[in-house]
Parts: C-alpha cells; structure tokens; sequence
C-alpha cells in the first residue's frame, strides 16, 4: 500500500487489489453488524463511500491474465 499527500484534505492510495478488498470487506462487516453505539451518521458515510466504491468498480475493465 502507498499514500500520497495531494493537498490537506485529498489522499492518493495504491492498493494491491487484495489490500483493497480487505478493507472493502471489513468496511461491509461493520455496515452490516455494527454495535449500537456507533453513529448512525458514521455508517451513513461509510455506506456511501462503498456505493461510490461499488460504483466505479463497475467501470473499471476486465483485470488482463
């Protein structure tokens, strides 16, 4: 995995697609299953930083072998 500093607020990452993944399906698992005390607003901007996610995944071509 590799970060980058665009400006204060805007992030660059490079995932293997399996560093990815993992955090993508953490991210799901917590959604799906969090405890009561998690914010409601919190889990409304995971769920929708993974619509975005699902989205643009859709976009993305076939990986080439």
């Amino acid at each position: 995995m590799e970060l980058e500093r665009l400006s204060p607020t805007l992030l660059r990452g490079t995932f293997h697609a399996y560093e990815l993944s993992a955090l993508v399906a953490a991210a799901r698992y917590l959604v799906e299953t969090a405890p009561k005390d998690v914010p409601a607003e919190s889990l409304e901007q995971l769920s929708q930083l993974l619509a975005g996610y699902d989205q643009q995944l859709r976009k993305l071509p076939a990986a080439q072998q």
